[in-house]
């Protein structure tokens, strides 16, 4: 089963059991593998990958975080909460996350395939291209500039 037959299916079960809260989260990420298939649509259909509906989900978990620290710097706290629950409903279809030893080896191994001169953009698309979604872009930039020290 496809990671977007599985979302499919999971929309099905939470609409039998009138769970609104997952019900609207995964008719927003239906909606956005939508918008992003019409997007790269070239006169016929196209059917996203597995990589590409993770790409998508990662966006929109992305996107609610920011909305997480915009909430809180306006003291919106219950709106926040809100972000948070549905960061948790998105992240159960995300890989499970690199641990930071795993990640660290990487980093280092990236910023002594880049070179001595090699700048932060060139090392971090090294390691963003090796752990994709299986670490956060904040987590590999903070151990990107550590590594770079």
């Amino acid at each position: 089963m496809t990671l977007k037959e599985q979302l499919k299916a999971d929309l099905v079960a939470a609409m039998r059991a009138k769970d609104a809260e997952k019900l609207s989260v995964l008719r927003m990420l239906a909606t956005a593998i939508k918008t992003k298939e019409i997007a790269l649509r070239k006169g016929e259909d196209i059917i996203l990958s597995d990589e590409q509906v993770l790409d998508v989900i990662a966006s929109e978990v992305k996107k609610r975080k920011d909305s997480i620290v915009a909430y809180e710097q306006g003291g919106r706290s219950e709106l926040a909460e809100a972000e948070k629950k549905e960061i948790k409903i998105l992240e159960v279809y995300l890989p499970e996350q690199m641990a930071d030893e795993e990640l660290e080896r990487i980093v280092k191994s990236a910023a002594a395939e880049a070179g001595a001169g090699a700048n932060f953009g060139a090392v971090m698309g090294k390691v963003m291209g090796k752990v994709k979604g299986q670490a956060d872009g904040n987590r590999v930039s903070a151990m990107v500039k550590k590594a770079m020290g």
